[in-house]
This record gives structure tokens, sequence and C-alpha cells, in this order.
């Protein structure tokens, strides 16, 4: 069987011209976290990564009810002092156990790259409800101005059709309205709705019957069939026009 590591992947612009203050950039982790935090108590909890061990990276909590805790904060500080062009921030869950792990990082860029937010987790009970993801999703394009985001297995980029442009996996938001007889495979279209109720974006999910896998081959068609199906449309980026 195929390893199948969920994971969440979100590439937006902030259009400006420096960094965000850490404050800003751990708050919005911090608020994503919010939205995840109820599916387990394995995601309730969030420390800091650190590449010096365990111990370390048991430290430090992100955050506390609030929001970003002030210790988190000053070590974050410390840790990307002069950084001007590029800033990474990751907080992980603090569990030992490689099957109850989970990660959210953010990398903020000022010239190139999009931005990003990740979100991996390898915790049990695996995510069994395709509308636990869409759920998430609309939580993090609330939170970031996203061109697209991504819900699905970790490797299915292997599978996928495009290499230079986002794959749908078991779901792929895109900031536009579509329609059934846009993409027809789509098994649903999630409209997303900004705090004014106007559609921002629509969540395309290419399985909604069980947990989309890559060992099953009609999953893998179908969210390959839809990534053609976008793409003859011009409905599917390239990264580098993001």
């Amino acid at each position: 069987m195929t390893p199948s590591i969920p994971a969440l992947e979100l590439q937006f612009r902030r259009q400006a011209s420096e960094l965000p203050t850490i404050e800003v950039q751990l708050g919005e982790l911090f608020q994503f976290s919010q939205a995840v935090g109820p599916y387990s108590p394995l995601l309730r909890e969030w420390y800091l990564t650190s590449d010096k061990g365990m111990k370390e990276a048991l430290l430090y909590r992100a955050f506390d009810e609030r929001g970003p805790t002030d210790a988190a904060l000053a070590v974050l500080r410390t840790r990307t002092k002069g950084v001007k062009d590029i800033r990474s921030v990751s907080v992980w869950n603090g569990a030992e156990n490689q099957e109850e792990g989970a990660v959210l990082s953010s990398r903020c860029n000022v010239f190139g790259r999009p931005d990003a937010v990740k979100f991996g987790l390898t915790l049990r009970p695996e995510v069994l409800d395709w509308k636990t993801p869409v759920q998430w999703i609309q939580a993090a394009v609330s939170i970031w101005p996203a061109q697209f985001a991504s819900f699905g297995p970790f490797w299915y980029s292997e599978r996928a059709v495009f290499s230079d442009r986002p794959g749908v996996g078991w779901m792929l938001y895109l900031p536009k309205k579509l329609t059934v007889q846009q993409v027809p495979e789509a098994r649903a279209l999630v409209p997303v709705m900004n705090k004014n109720s106007e559609q921002i974006g629509t969540i395309i999910v290419s399985v909604t019957d069980a947990p989309f896998s890559l060992d099953n081959a009609d999953h893998i068609k179908v969210a390959n069939d839809i990534e053609i199906r976008l793409a003859d449309q011009d409905l599917l980026s390239r990264f580098a026009d993001l």
C-alpha cells in the first residue's frame, strides 16, 4: 500500500515590498490552528520546530488561547534577525509518535516565488470525510488570499498530469467561479464565500465516497481528468505564472 500522508498546500502573494512582521506571520498560523484543532486533541497544542533535537523542539509553545506566545515571538525574532527577503516559520504538535505527528509551516517571500503555507499530518484516525478538508481549505483561504490550495496524499504530485501546474489530488481550490458544465468530472463543486457572502472561488472535489487513495486507479483517473479539463480551458495556471 502506498503511504498516504495527507497534506494541505496553499500559495499566495501579499503584494508587499517587505516581509510581514513575525507577529503577523505566526498569528496567521494561529488562526489556522484554531480551524483544525476541533478535529483532534493532537491538533490543539503547537510548538516551535527546532533543528537541535526533540528536547528543544518542546521548549516553546507557539500559541496560547489568545494567540502567539511572547516566548515564541521572542525566539523567532532572534532566529530571523536581519532576514529581509525570505522567512520560514514552522510549528509542530509535539507528538513523539510518528503516527500522531502534524506540522504547519509558512514561508514568506519579498521577491520571486509566492508565499506558501503547508499543513501535513500523519495522525490517526485518518481524514475520512471529504467535508473535513473542505472546511480546512475554506478556513485557509479566509486567512490567505490563495492562488490555489490543494489537499490530498503528499505524493500525489508524482501522479498528476502536469509537473508545472497544481494537481487536483483529493481537492483543489481555485479563486474562480466554476460550474458543473466547466468541470463535469468533479464529484462536488463547493463555492467559497467571503465575509460579504460573495463567491471568491471554488473547491473542486474529485472523490466523495471514500478517502482519496493513491492505490485506487479510479481516484487517480478522476483527478487527472479534472486537471486536463481545467488546463484545456486555461483554468489551471502554471506555477511560473502564479
